[in-house]
């Protein structure tokens, strides 16, 4: 089955077995993939999170014990009022119980804050602020897959230590581009590094020329490109365009996407490093989630993103179960942050007071053409940073739910 057929005009999926009472207070669990359907980040999260959603409620077996889940989705449209609007529409009318996914940091700070209001639960795969588990923490998000601290410390420390200790920055002007920017420079300056300078483009930017030629003037050794999918792309391939390389200067990919580089292609990628919280070609396990997933995604294969829906999909579902209710937001994720999570694509992990999702990050770089032996045979792994190391320390957050 395709992703179109299974999405069909309604956006909805129904999962639903035989017709035993169900054990949900309301009749059965309702989620929603609140994502980007149509613009720069379709391809890394989109309709594909709206698979791993599906993928993770079949692989539990849920409906074998008669519990009905349906799934339905939205484009938010990396707009704050639509995501905001869709939410409360969900949430009040149309009686969604958890929103998942929701890449853009600008939409998932304003989805956080009303299932903050209306007891719902959040659990963000897509979106990256690391506000989301700092300031901004609430009892009723759990931040699951990756966030800017990870990337900066896992990225921006092996770049740093490794020469490139002066840095341009160019970054995306909405929450996200601004925590990746800010979380990065704070690692660049504490390992001895400098900043020569900063510029600030619009969300899903055609032409980046003014702004890369700002860059090359700074003579900075790196531009970190804080921005991702569409925007990461454009930039890296006008900055080919511009021989930027090859001028002396590199580009830091501070959040990369399997996807990314499959559009990009080897001989433009190869080389970037950048790091991420899973990767399709590890073990069995992810590869035989990939090859279901792609046989449904028109071959194209999952990203981090995809497999972070999946994973809390997945610990969503038992951790209902556990509690035979979905009623209370709190306490669902209560019963989450208490629970150690495994699934096969994650393995093992836990959640923290904070609701940061703990495991471990990798650090990657992208092959050189003739090292790829397959499609999507895109990375190669330079280092694991353990789950212990891998976010940031629950005391250096912020977080009001940590504090007696």
């Amino acid at each position: 089955m395709t992703i179109k057929r299974m999405l069909g005009t309604a956006a909805a999926v129904l999962m639903a077995a035989g017709t035993a009472q169900a054990q949900m207070s309301d009749g059965g669990i309702k989620i929603g993939v609140l994502s980007d359907m149509s613009s720069l980040y379709t391809d890394l999260s989109g309709a594909g999170s709206v698979l791993a959603a599906r993928m993770a409620v079949e692989d539990s077996g849920i409906a074998g014990r008669s519990i009905k889940v349906e799934i339905v989705s939205a484009d938010h449209q990396n707009k704050a009022d639509v995501g905001s609007n869709t939410a409360r529409q969900w949430y009040d009318v149309d009686k969604v119980d958890v929103i998942v996914d929701t890449p853009n940091s600008g939409v998932a700070l304003a989805v956080n804050e009303i299932s903050r209001e209306k007891n719902k639960v959040f659990l963000v795969s897509g979106a990256a602020s690391s506000d989301l588990t700092g300031s901004k923490c609430s009892p009723n998000t759990i931040h699951w897959t990756y966030d800017t601290w990870a990337l900066a410390n896992g990225t921006g420390n092996a770049i740093v230590k490794t020469g490139g200790d002066s840095w341009y920055f160019l970054t995306a002007d909405y929450a996200f581009g601004h925590a990746l920017e800010r979380d990065t420079e704070a690692v660049v300056l504490k390992n001895g590094g400098k900043v020569n300078g900063k510029v600030r483009h619009p969300l899903n930017n055609a032409d980046f020329s003014s702004f890369l030629l700002q860059a090359q003037a700074s003579k900075a050794k790196i531009i970190g490109l804080a921005n991702a999918g569409g925007d990461t792309t454009n930039a890296i391939k006008q900055a080919a365009e511009f021989g930027i390389v090859k001028g002396g200067q590199n580009l830091a990919g501070l959040l990369v996407f399997l996807t990314d580089v499959h559009g990009l292609g080897l001989p433009t990628a190869q080389g970037l490093i950048f790091t991420e919280a899973w990767y399709w070609d590890m073990n069995d396990a992810n590869r035989a989630f990939a090859k279901k997933f792609s046989a449904a995604n028109r071959g194209i294969h999952p990203t981090m993103i995809h497999a972070g829906v999946y994973s809390a999909v997945t610990h969503y579902l038992k951790s209902v179960e556990a509690l035979k209710s979905d009623a209370d937001g709190k306490a669902v994720v209560a019963r989450m942050k208490a629970t150690p999570t495994e699934d096969t694509l994650f393995g093992k992990g836990t959640i923290r007071a904070d609701g940061r999702k703990i495991h471990d990050m990798y650090l990657f770089e992208v092959k050189a053409p003739a090292e790829s032996k397959a499609p999507w045979d895109y990375y190669k792994l330079r280092a694991t940073i353990p789950a212990a190391d891998a976010f940031r320390p629950v005391a250096d957050g912020n977080c009001p739910l940590t504090k007696s």
